[in-house]
């Protein structure tokens, strides 16, 4: 696996992702900014990947990758580039709802399945530690362009860069330039001017993003999540905790997300959620081999709260009939510890119970009183 200290160009696997709409000279255009008039390292890609429309697709197709014209098979000749797989099935047609290609992003059904396809995407690229991420929002519609970048941001890694090119006049609005050539090539212009393709200028405008990766849980980075559940997992992970404690229904919710909890690690968070709530001092824990009966006391008195325990709470008051050790409650801590973990990822931090990190070790939950609260959960919720 690279360090991710080496530069994005020397990773094994090195993907440009571009949007395109009736512009396919964006490919070539970032491409020659990229692997041949690059400052420092340059990033030859050795894949390529459009994002576009069905329209875009078939335009793409014909300018690039024909036999004539086919500007990207031209660039790299003319440059003696690598070989770089961009084909027919790297080029991603967006889908709307009933899997049909997209003609255009005209409505909001049309935004919200562009907007998932994208996503799904970027993270699928972003899930290979091996590839480094280009990332282009130089073409296509304004919508395509902003959902790429979005989705960089939420999934983007130290390796991972997004940019857009600036082609200089007058050849930026010029259907038939494609990229500067190394040789002289006369193109005509609009209105009958003639230029010289040799002359023209492209240049890399990187754009920094703050990644978001860290905060969302380990189910939307290596699963499917449409792009509004990555974006609320992000604002959740981003927003102030707060944690609510369904006891009859065993769930809670943390970070915005409900889960529910087995209950005797429920009856444990609820321990010191309660204290929490109170705004009372930090726990020792039990002694390791000596029964505390304090601690079954109020251990027991949340587990009553949880419904339909029955003959499962009875077993365990018959465990814990000479009060609870050390053994039981770091058993449970534990258990509790990686299941918030496991629903909630990086943002379980604020709802993980702390030993306060030094001896002696005295536990809490640190919330504010205000973050937490009781009562039931909406069925709707998640």
């Amino acid at each position: 696996m690279p360090n991710l200290s080496e530069p994005p160009g020397d990773y094994p696997r090195r993907v440009l992702v571009a949007v395109t709409g009736l512009s396919p000279q964006i490919v070539t255009e970032t491409l020659y900014a990229l692997a041949i008039a690059a400052e420092g390292t340059p990033f030859v890609p050795t894949e390529i990947h459009l994002i576009t429309t069905r329209s875009g697709a078939e335009k793409a197709r014909l300018a690039l990758l024909s036999d004539d014209p086919g500007w990207f098979h031209q660039l790299c000749h003319d440059y003696e580039l690598p070989p770089i797989r961009f084909a027919a099935d790297t080029i991603h047609v967006l889908r709307d709802g009933d899997g049909g290609a997209l003609e255009d992003i005209r409505s909001l059904d049309d935004n919200r399945h562009a907007a998932d396809g994208i996503t799904e995407l970027v993270r699928a690229f972003t899930a290979d530690p091996d590839c480094a991420l280009h990332v282009s929002i130089a073409g296509g519609r304004k919508t395509m362009g902003f959902f790429l970048g979005y989705a960089l941001s939420l999934y983007g890694r130290p390796q991972d860069r997004l940019s857009h090119v600036l082609v200089s006049e007058p050849f930026e609005s010029s259907g038939g330039f494609y990229y500067p050539t190394p040789f002289s090539r006369v193109l005509e212009l609009p209105g009958g001017r003639l230029v010289d393709t040799a002359n023209a200028l492209i240049t890399l405008a990187e754009l920094p993003f703050v990644s978001l990766r860290h905060g969302l849980p380990e189910a939307l980075l290596t699963g499917h999540a449409s792009y509004n559940q990555t974006v609320e997992a992000a604002r959740q992970a981003l927003a102030p905790p707060e944690l609510q404690l369904d006891l009859a229904a065993r769930r809670v919710r943390a970070a915005g997300k409900v889960f529910a909890l087995p209950p005797a690690e429920l009856a444990l968070l609820s321990v010191f959620a309660r204290r929490a709530l109170r705004g009372e001092a930090p726990l020792p824990a039990p002694p390791k081999e000596l029964p505390d009966v304090e601690w079954r006391q109020r251990y027991l008195i949340e587990l009553r709260w949880i419904d339909g325990l029955l003959g499962e709470r009875d077993d365990t008051e018959r465990a814990l009939k000479k009060g609870m050790d050390g053994g039981y409650f770091s058993t449970h801590l534990s258990k509790l510890r990686k299941i918030l973990q496991r629903e909630l990822g990086p943002a379980a931090a604020p709802y993980l119970i702390s030993d306060g990190g030094s001896r002696p070790r005295r536990y809490s939950l640190e919330l504010r009183p205000t973050a937490v609260g009781y009562g039931a959960l909406d069925n709707a919720a998640s």
